[in-house]
């Protein structure tokens, strides 16, 4: 094999209560990398679907610096030209990032028949993710790689919990026509948690866990709350609480920030009600933020990045 091209799925983290240490994967949008070998080194052939915008240097990359961090581990001389086709909108809050940075190494590793394992995977993406988000956190890099509903422990090394996933559990995703850089957004939070907040989220995030596991929908709803980076990024998104309103009383389980937003999902029990949720959500985004948004319905996608 002398290429290999990856998809890697657009993915929501936080989820709600597990800020940086919950997230899932969508089956759809996401990006593609084709990895072809070359005598040594990484360069970036190309790459589509960013308006160029993103730096063609591999070293600014975060595709660039995932595959070397991939062929450093593996202790490898050959090297590899990428080509990478965004299919993600730069700074939504779908973990744009971490998906070329998940599909380059899955990519990588598929020309090379390195057959690395999955942590080696998580951390090596984690280096293309530290360049793109400002910091290595794997609630993006971790369910883009392993697909369905992920918690992170921690991140590097790897220690990755798989969640089950309710039947009938699916999600909506709007993208308003804003952008909202990760670094930026981070920067908001601050160093420092008010002890009331951190025990409502630790509340919050064991009982979500419990109702994943027990397929307590109730229990679910109640619980997917953010008490810590939610409140302090709401103005960066205009009519925040009006959009959230505007999913639940449509049926949705609740609706929060998707990482650190501008785009929002909601969690939804059966397609009938996540179809009307989108719609409510969209013409809520229209009404208080304009634009065109893009909407994504999606059954929690159980297959992270693979070879196609």
């Amino acid at each position: 094999m002398t290429s290999a091209t990856a998809f890697a799925p657009a993915t929501v983290s936080n989820v709600a209560c597990g800020f940086d240490v919950l997230g899932f994967a969508l089956e759809s949008p996401g990006d593609r990398v084709t990895a072809r070998l070359i005598p040594s080194g990484v360069t970036i052939e190309g790459i589509e679907g960013d308006g160029g915008r993103l730096p063609r240097d591999a070293s600014k990359n975060t595709a660039g610096v995932a595959a070397l961090a991939l062929l450093t581990k593996l202790d490898e001389r050959r090297g590899v030209a990428l080509t990478i086709t965004k299919g993600l909108p730069l700074s939504s809050g779908l973990g744009g990032s971490a998906a070329s940075a998940a599909a380059a190494v899955v990519a990588v590793d598929a020309v090379l028949g390195a057959r690395a394992s999955l942590d080696t995977l998580i951390a090596c993406a984690l280096e293309g993710e530290r360049l793109g988000a400002g910091s290595a956190h794997a609630d993006n890099i971790a369910p883009c790689l392993c697909g369905g509903f992920v918690l992170v422990r921690r991140p590097n090394p790897p220690d990755v919990i798989r969640l089950p996933v309710p039947a009938g559990l699916m999600a909506v995703v709007v993208h308003p026509e804003i952008e909202i850089e990760t670094a930026r957004a981070r920067e908001l939070l601050g160093t420092t948690v008010p002890l009331a907040d951190a025990v409502r989220q630790w509340a919050n995030l064991g009982a979500f866990v419990d109702a994943l596991h027990r397929g307590d929908f109730a229990l679910m709803s109640r619980s997917l709350e953010d008490a810590i980076a939610e409140p302090r990024r709401a103005p960066l998104v205009p009519g925040l609480s009006a959009i959230k309103r505007a999913a639940v009383e449509a049926g949705a389980l609740g609706c929060s920030l998707s990482g650190s937003g501008p785009s929002l999902f909601a969690l939804c029990c059966g397609s009938d009600i996540a179809a009307k949720v989108a719609h409510a959500m969209t013409a809520a985004v229209i009404a208080h933020i304009g634009g065109e948004p893009q909407t994504y319905v999606s059954a929690i996608a159980p297959r992270g990045a693979h070879v196609i």
